[in-house]
């Protein structure tokens, strides 16, 4: 059986425990090495063979994976953060569904999540945003037109971008055609990592601030009025409000 498996943002204690056991009893174990934490693979079964997918191409992923499932073994496609996002694994599952293998996917925590917990920030707030964008600028992956930043920038919702912090300068002017300049920003370099790093500032100077620091990849980028600390309190514990579970209470009691 294969199996994918979200790897997490970097924590190994991220990793979920479903995850965790199949990692443990697979027999192949394909990760990606430039990204998914190796403290992973402390307690793999005697025997079972670790393969480093960074220098490889898909065929060559493939091969191994038809191989091994012909053999009768189990294996692991181990991917970091959550394979739904940026995680090119839809290819290989076509690829298996034409040859008629099964698999199943084992989500995991990505780092747009561990990076909002690090910051301690939560996306969907009253009276700011109910609406997150999880996006990329456009670099060798093109985006669509529609997508473009400028225009998901008109929504002034909370934004995540990806795998942009190199184009950092860029991306900003993109994001202040819609966003004011002192819109609060953060960018998290290797969310729950050891050498993980925090930087909050305002859109016009987060670029600035990215480059002292050194930041060139590996990061997350957070832009919206969510970072500040001006919100409504939320309906779902208010004395005053009921639902199912609960009748309210008079304010003044």
């Amino acid at each position: 059986m294969l199996y994918f498996i979200g790897a997490g943002a970097g924590d190994p204690e991220l990793l979920t425990v479903k995850g965790k056991k199949i990692i443990d009893s697979s027999d192949i174990i394909i990760y990606t090495g430039s990204l998914v934490n190796k403290e992973l693979f402390t307690d793999i079964k005697e025997g079972a063979k670790l393969i480093n997918s960074a220098s490889l191409n898909l065929d060559e992923v493939l091969e191994i994976i038809f191989d091994s499932n012909s053999k009768g073994l189990n294996i692991a496609r181990v991917h970091t953060g959550d394979p739904s996002m940026y995680g090119a694994v839809r290819e290989q599952m076509a690829a298996l569904d034409k040859a008629g293998i099964e698999y199943e996917v084992i989500p995991g925590v990505s780092s747009v999540f561990a990076g909002a917990a690090a910051i301690k920030r939560e996306f969907t707030l009253p009276g700011v945003t109910q609406t997150l964008i999880l996006t990329r600028m456009a670099g060798r992956t093109p985006v669509p037109e529609s997508e473009d930043i400028e225009n998901l920038a008109k929504i002034q919702a909370s934004m995540a971008i990806f795998l942009s912090i190199a184009s950092i300068d860029k991306l900003v002017k993109k994001l202040m055609t819609s966003y004011p300049k002192e819109t609060p920003a953060a960018v998290v370099y290797k969310a729950s990592w050891p050498e993980q790093k925090i930087i909050i500032s305002t859109l016009e100077n987060i670029a600035d601030k990215v480059k002292e620091a050194n930041i060139n990849k590996t990061a997350i980028i957070y832009v919206g009025r969510f970072l500040a600390d001006e919100f409504e309190l939320s309906k779902l514990y208010d004395k005053r409000f009921s639902h199912e579970f609960r009748e309210a209470k008079d304010a003044w009691r």
